[in-house]
């Protein structure tokens, strides 16, 4: 196949992404865009740069992973995610006559993020970080920015935002911790778990020569040891020689992660106790790994956990809820790498995934919905083993907006998106 029949089709998937993505026809797609539906894909296969961006907003996808789908090896720079256009330039010059100071930017930013308002939330760290004076403001400014970011599950944004906070030279030691264990957990968030692991380690050893006599240190060291146990959990299944190892010491970080976010419950914040519980449940995929626990313990314990959720949408968003879906993910992967029986397997993956999907639902959690997509595959795939045949995963429009999402969010997960949707049987909402 030739290179421009190589680009054209992979316009034409782009373009079908899109559709899926908001519920539209071909024609209303191309309103859309501002163009002919005649026109959408050019001979030679290569859009302009202004249908690009327009796409990548359409899709919600940074411009750098579009430019990368459509030019294998010549991807724009990730900075160039957020491109700027002429209009933006003339609201951001108005906006700066009328922008009100730092601090109350910060305040107003924070306000947001907490009535749900992420995108508006990173509009106003980005404007505080413009006006702030000081290393330590356009630090806290961008670790604000991170935040929102994370809110409406751009990690690779998040990352970027933490990343540009450390490159500012002299902020507070303290400042610079949070900044790090944040920039870790974006890390382990992406599946970038080299980077977690070492960034996370390095601050479970500054604490461990200088223990935490503040608040923010508290949280933060609490959080290094929930990011390394994790990650490490996450590594058991990357390298059989190394399994136990890795199980060990995730268990080791784990325990004191759980023990940490109690003591904070205790003293400061209830809320505390939801991330603590997230610890709980991956200490049980641990120890299950180690055969501290049998399949059948762990399996039993995840689902009596699942009772206090059986419908997400009456129980509050937050922390614990959030941990009763990882319990889920938890419970998956004790199935795929520990159960024989692939009738048990399947049973326990559908209840799992059901409910993890539920929960992802009523938070809009992301990386949720990640997880929740690659076990779905992970599951067909043993089906598919099992059998000979594939089953038919059905998705309606909801569904299929949630995974182009998750595609655009998580580069490492495309493929296995693809790969669903090309299996997938889709159901339109009349």
């Amino acid at each position: 196949m030739d290179v421009r029949t190589v680009r054209r089709k992979r316009l034409e998937q782009l373009l079908e992404l899109a559709q899926a993505y908001q519920g539209c026809s071909r024609k209303e797609l191309a309103r859309i865009l501002g163009r002919d539906r005649t026109k959408l894909v050019p001979t030679s296969g290569v859009p302009k740069l202004d249908m690009v961006i327009d796409l990548c907003r359409v899709l919600d996808w940074p411009v750098g992973d579009v430019a990368g789908f459509l030019w294998p090896g010549s991807a724009l720079p990730r900075q160039a995610a957020h491109v700027v256009d002429v209009q933006d330039i003339d609201d951001a010059v108005e906006s700066v006559v009328e922008q009100p100071g730092y601090e109350q930017l910060q305040i107003e930013s924070r306000d947001a993020h907490r009535r749900g308002d992420c995108s508006q939330a990173v509009k106003l760290a980005q404007q505080a970080a413009a006006v702030a004076e000081t290393p330590d403001q356009r630090a806290l400014a961008c670790n604000r920015e991170a935040v929102a970011w994370d809110g409406i599950g751009h990690y690779s944004s998040a990352l970027e935002a933490e990343q540009r906070g450390l490159q500012e030279r002299s902020i507070d030691p303290e400042l610079r911790r949070i900044l790090e264990s944040n920039l870790a957990n974006a890390y382990y968030t992406l599946w970038s778990l080299t980077e977690s692991r070492s960034l996370s380690r390095d601050l479970i050893d500054w604490y461990a020569e200088e223990p935490p006599a503040t608040y923010r240190d508290r949280c933060t060291q609490a959080f290094s040891y929930y990011v390394r146990g994790n990650t490490l959990r996450r590594l058991i299944s990357s390298d059989d020689d190394q399994a136990r190892r890795y199980a060990e010491r995730a268990c080791s970080d784990l325990e004191i992660s759980l023990d940490l976010y109690g003591s904070l419950a205790k003293d400061f914040d209830e809320s505390f106790a939801g991330i603590g519980n997230t610890c709980r449940g991956a200490l049980i995929e641990a120890e299950v790994a180690l055969g501290r626990r049998t399949v059948a313990e762990g399996m039993g314990m995840l689902s009596e956990g699942l009772e206090g959720v059986v419908d997400p949408e009456q129980c509050p968003p937050g922390d614990w809820l959030e941990s009763f879906g990882w319990w889920c993910i938890f419970g998956c992967n004790i199935a795929l790498r520990h159960m024989t029986d692939e009738r048990e397997i399947q049973h326990h993956m559908a209840i799992f995934t059901n409910k993890a999907d539920e929960i992802a639902d009523r938070l809009n959690n992301w990386s949720l919905r990640e997880r929740v997509f690659t076990m779905q595959y992970a599951s067909h795939q043993r089906f598919l083993d099992w059998t000979g045949r594939m089953l038919s995963l059905t998705l309606d429009n909801d569904d299929v907006r949630a995974l182009v999402g998750t595609m655009g969010r998580f580069p490492a997960f495309r493929d296995t998106g693809w790969k669903l949707l090309q299996t997938a049987r889709v159901v339109r909402d009349e």
